[in-house]
């Protein structure tokens, strides 16, 4: 019998694996909480500061957004279904309308049902993340900026949405703010992981001004980055910086732990855009990452500052 206790990748063999049965409650909730435990992420998605009532839905939409990802990342060998990633994605939407109708399967949804009910979050968001996942599969490539940000808009901009709902805010200005600070994030880690992406096979660096600053293919599987490389970064750090601007003003609507979270991711960010500067622009010799020592820092200043102004 699958056991739901699993964290990462296992998570998501739920979906194809045949011996699998439903989740309990109890059991998709305890996944979930694993895999906010999971490391790789510049900032906790759950902070000591988040009241207890919220860790549950905020752990839900965490699973699901790490799970989605998951299934269009990860090479599957579950019932002969290897590579098929297309359709592992429309089966995990088959879930996510069943957790609409009150009958899912998979221990994601299991958990993330009473939340969906409890915050009347809107299906389109996570189907628009469900939906990056299948842009992944067929677009390796953005000819230019404006073709990455609708990208941005399936992959990224969703997902501070839903935690925007989750606390009962969520206007049009709101939502503009947080979509510039989610965009932020995504083109931050985008420069975080020139390397790692093109090992597999993608490329988040805008076609036409890769050849504008005469970037070619082979600067990307370099050692080191090249001259020309590392002054196409150091423009999509400023320009990434700038969204990051837009996005601060957010803090001043939000009140409590949520403000000081939301800080601490724009902020988490802006320290990776640092560390890409610092390192003279070149994220192919050494991914530049927030160590436990400079979360700290960041951490006690953000309960110190209220100047969100001097940060980006």
């Amino acid at each position: 019998m699958t056991s739901y206790l699993e964290s990462g990748s296992r998570a998501s063999r739920a979906l194809v694996d045949p011996r699998a049965r439903a989740a309990t409650f109890e059991e998709a909730r305890d996944l979930c909480f694993a895999l906010t435990r999971a490391e790789g992420e510049n900032f906790s998605v759950i902070s000591w500061l988040a009241p207890r009532a919220m860790r549950e839905p905020l752990a839900a939409v965490y699973a699901f957004c790490r799970t989605v990802d998951n299934l269009g990342d990860e090479d599957w060998a579950v019932a002969g279904r290897a590579g098929d990633r297309i359709a592992l994605l429309d089966e995990f939407e088959g879930e996510l309308d069943r957790a609409y109708t009150g009958a899912p399967r998979h221990p994601i949804f299991v958990a993330l049902r009473p939340t969906i009910e409890r915050f009347g979050l809107p299906r389109e968001l996570f189907a628009r993340l469900i939906e990056a996942n299948r842009m992944d599969q067929h677009a390796k490539r953005y000819a230019t900026f404006a073709d990455l940000l609708r990208y941005c808009e399936h992959s990224a901009t969703p997902v501070g949405r839903l935690v925007l709902a989750l606390y009962g805010r969520g206007g049009d200005e709101e939502c503009a703010l947080s979509d510039a600070t989610c965009i932020g994030l995504q083109l931050a880690n985008f420069w975080q992981d020139v390397k790692r992406d093109y090992a597999i096979g993608r490329v988040y660096l805008p076609q036409n001004e890769m050849a504008e600053y005469g970037v070619r293919d082979e600067d990307l599987a370099a050692a080191t980055a090249s001259e020309s490389l590392r002054r196409l970064l150091r423009f999509q750090v400023e320009r990434t910086r700038d969204y990051f601007a837009r996005g601060l003003p957010l803090l001043d609507r939000v009140s409590g732990h949520l403000r000081v979270d939301l800080a601490l991711f724009s902020r988490g960010g802006l320290a990776i855009l640092d560390k890409i500067e610092r390192q003279g622009y070149d994220t192919l010799g050494r991914r530049p990452t927030v160590g436990k020592i400079e979360k700290a820092k960041i951490l006690f200043s953000t309960l110190l500052t209220r100047r969100w102004d001097r940060w980006a």
